[in-house]
């Protein structure tokens, strides 16, 4: 019964460390770029930690087993955040 614990909780680090991996591309490429980040996520559900740094929103939230960078231009362009952003 140990083994399969440990080995679910072994599983969840390493999808936690391929998101990571994987989301902080995203965010290089976009600050590569210049473009204008809102958010970095690592995980879903509700936020554990978050701090902002430079306009940028960073978090990590309770489910390790995903992630989301947030850049202005990227999704809708109605949302309220991209409207206020545009305004500075």
């Amino acid at each position: 019964m140990l083994s399969i614990l440990v080995n679910i909780l072994l599983f969840i680090l390493v999808i936690g460390i391929l998101t990571f991996v994987h989301e902080l591309g995203h965010f290089l490429a976009a600050k590569l770029v210049k473009a204008t980040v809102f958010e970095f996520s690592l995980g879903f559900g509700p936020k554990l930690l978050s701090k902002k740094f430079k306009g940028t929103e960073y978090n990590i939230r309770l489910l390790p087993l995903g992630g989301v960078v947030k850049i202005l231009g990227d999704g809708d362009p109605e949302k309220k955040e991209v409207k206020e952003k545009l305004k500075e």
